[in-house]
């Protein structure tokens, strides 16, 4: 045991990032996550992103993306949908009907054959909701 502590303490803070799995690190991240795949599948999201649009982050891998972003193209990729629409505000459809409104990031998958694309949200609705005011 002691040993083990030795071996953990001498690690530098580089070699303790480089260890942790990306999507333990995407899920502890307090601002929201969301991850696409082509055909619309939600891959991936955390809970921060499950609470602003009032879901468990499982019951969200249970819904498409067209399901979420209700008002965007159905006709392309989800892929393509998300790239197209990169640093805009987006409307998403909370579980109880609501409209939330918010600023999504460029994909942090860039090449072009990467079959997901992942990004951050940015919530806006108070905000936006008060300007209207």
């Amino acid at each position: 045991m002691e040993r083990r502590r030795d071996s953990q303490a001498a690690k530098s803070p580089t070699a303790v990032l480089g260890e942790l799995p990306a999507l333990v690190v995407l899920d502890r991240l307090p601002v929201p996550v969301l991850a696409i795949a082509e055909d619309g599948a939600i891959v991936f999201a955390n809970e921060a992103f499950a609470d602003m649009v009032g879901y468990s982050a499982d019951a969200l891998r249970e819904l498409h993306f067209h399901q979420i972003f209700h008002t965007l193209p159905a006709d392309e990729s989800a892929v393509s949908v998300m790239r197209a629409h990169e640093e805009l505000v987006v409307e998403l459809l909370h579980r109880d009907g609501s409209i939330v409104r918010a600023r999504m990031s460029k994909s942090a998958l860039r090449r072009g054959s990467d079959p997901v694309a992942l990004a951050t949200f940015q919530d806006l609705t108070e905000r936006l909701w008060l300007d209207e005011l």
